[in-house]
């Protein structure tokens, strides 16, 4: 899946180092459900037994990268409902490449990709509502606020509000 400022592609077991740095990157959990780091060896049984088919673990996740071949960043359709065709969306651009441009055309050949080859009919995402550049992307690509969820996310001691954003395809 390609267009021409980038790729997505399936994990290889040589995205190991990179996987290893941006999952136990702590700045990063903030995003995600993650509150300890990720062993190698976890990472590696991850990669050994992933089979990249949603149907069969009901979540997809492909490296993503740029016109130079290099890997920045992940993205993942995950908690996929094959009865109801839909599925959660997970975009991870690491922090070197973000303000580059490479959030729309990553949504571009993910939802192309979630449309055309798996048929589903819907996207979410929870963004924590302090993500103002996240939630600009997803403002700006078309995705709409359907609702914001109350003190949804715990990091340390504070509690923060996710907001739910759709896109129906």
């Amino acid at each position: 899946m390609s267009n021409t400022a980038l790729r997505l592609r399936a994990l290889e077991p040589t995205d190991i180092d990179l996987l290893y740095a941006w999952e136990n990157d702590a700045a990063t959990w903030a995003a995600t459900n993650t509150i300890a780091p990720f062993s190698r060896h976890m990472l590696w049984q991850y990669l050994e037994n992933y089979t990249g088919d949603i149907y069969v673990s009901h979540e997809l996740r492909l490296m993503i990268e740029n016109a130079d071949g290099q890997a920045v960043g992940t993205v993942d359709l995950f908690n996929f409902d094959p009865l109801n065709n839909r599925a959660e969306l997970g975009l991870f651009i690491s922090e070197e490449f973000r303000g580059q441009g490479i959030g729309r055309p990553a949504l571009d050949a993910i939802i192309d990709y979630a449309l055309n080859h798996i048929g589903l009919r819907q996207l979410y995402i929870y963004v924590r509502e302090d993500n103002a550049a996240c939630l600009k992307l997803f403002d700006n690509y078309g995705f709409t606020r359907v609702g914001v969820l109350r003190q949804w996310v715990k990091r340390g001691t504070q509690y923060y509000d996710a907001v739910l954003l759709q896109q129906l395809l």
